[in-house]
């Protein structure tokens, strides 16, 4: 994708990822991505702000060159990760009079990751200021956002926010400019489910705090920018506030079908107490799907059988997650089955440590659901839905 101009001396540089669908080697990209890298001239200096992954250094470069940059006085390092910064090694070799711009911690990160050397780097503080010539640079330390390092970078005279991996979204799109909500929407809470969602109460801080900017763009390091800001500032208000949904998430794995028995009389029950179920097999599920699931839910029953002694892996394996990304759930629970024994309830109990939740009553049967086990799956209905009543 060739350049794009945002405003005046004001370019997106960055690459579009069409094709790519894992990220981390964990998180499905059904839409693709992009890296985000802007180039600002001021009327004495130049900067550039974050980079691309190495994978794509070459449509960097091309958009440098198409630009005739010949000179190349700051990279700004909004985050570590290689995503954003893989490529300052090969750009501090093609412009040796470029700084590194960043935080401490992000200084740190860079020398471990990179191998940069320490007198390429510049640190900045909290709410120091870079000028171009015009264009003046005001640096937000955003620690947990989603490393420790982060942080975001606003054009004072554009209103223009660089807001790294915040308001973010994995999408391959042309335009460079957000011009369908309703997509972006979903392709933003997805990211913000996958990635963001276990820092929701620093980005809630962190969102206080942009209240004292005058925002009129923002441009993130992921998907397209923002020209309407109150549209994804709005949503992330929303995401990461602490009100939850009348919704129950039901992740569920059936060996021989006596689980996808006990979440279908579960899940029809839940209905007819007027509750929105989201039922997924977890050996067919999307786990971005799932995580975005439990972002405004209030309720995760998990649904296993018995493997050997302990719960099915495929079901560890959505309680990892769920635990992970610390969605601000209010009740859990446990249905399953189980042949001779085995300690399945206990390992998956052990395992929401870090669910600030209230634990319901757990419904695990032996063998096939008999008419009692069927009463207790609708007594576990009737339970939620009266906890439900406090949302």
């Amino acid at each position: 994708m060739s350049v794009k101009k945002i405003k005046k001396d004001i370019f997106w540089v960055g690459a579009i990822d069409w094709d790519r669908r894992l990220f981390d080697e964990l998180i499905p990209l059904p839409e693709g991505t992009s890296y985000n890298a802007y180039l600002l001239r001021g009327k004495e200096k130049t900067a550039l702000i974050d980079t691309v992954d190495p994978t794509k250094e070459d449509d960097l470069l091309v958009n440098l060159d198409d630009l005739e940059l010949e000179e190349l006085d700051y990279i700004v390092a909004n985050h570590a990760e290689q995503d954003h910064s893989g490529t300052i090694p090969l750009l501090l070799e093609i412009y040796p009079e470029a700084k590194v711009v960043t935080s401490e911690k992000g200084k740190t990160l860079l020398q471990n990751l990179l191998l940069i050397e320490e007198e390429r780097i510049i640190t900045v503080k909290d709410n120091d200021t870079l000028s171009l010539g015009g264009k003046t640079l005001r640096f937000i330390l955003a620690p947990w956002v989603h490393w420790p390092e982060t942080m975001l970078t606003y054009l004072e005279e554009d209103q223009i926010l660089f807001s790294c991996d915040l308001f973010g979204a994995h999408l391959a799109e042309s335009n460079l400019w957000v011009d369908d909500e309703s997509k972006v929407y979903f392709a933003a809470k997805r990211y913000y489910a996958e990635i963001m969602m276990p820092f929701r109460h620093n980005i809630q801080k962190h969102l206080e705090r942009l209240k004292g900017f005058k925002i009129k763009t923002i441009a993130p390091s992921h998907g397209q920018v923002y020209a309407r800001p109150e549209f994804i500032l709005s949503a992330y208000q929303e995401w990461v506030s602490d009100e939850v949904e009348n919704t129950v998430v039901i992740p569920y794995v059936s060996m021989h079908g006596t689980v996808a028995d006990m979440v279908y009389i579960l899940s029809e029950e839940l209905m007819n107490q007027g509750i929105t179920v989201k039922p997924f097999n977890l050996a067919r599920t999307d786990i971005g799907a799932l995580a975005m699931a439990l972002v405004d839910a209030a309720t995760l029953v998990i649904a296993s059988p018995t493997v050997l002694t302990g719960a099915h892996p495929q079901a560890v394996s959505a309680v990892y997650l769920a635990n992970a990304l610390r969605p601000k759930l209010r009740y859990a629970s446990i249905i399953g089955s189980y042949g001779w024994g085995g300690k399945m309830l206990e390992d998956l109990s052990a395992m929401m440590s870090d669910l600030k939740v209230e634990v319901l009553s757990p419904v695990i049967v032996k063998g096939y659901p008999r008419e009692e086990d069927y009463d207790s799956l609708v007594k576990l209905a009737k339970e939620i839905a009266e906890k439900h009543k406090n949302l």
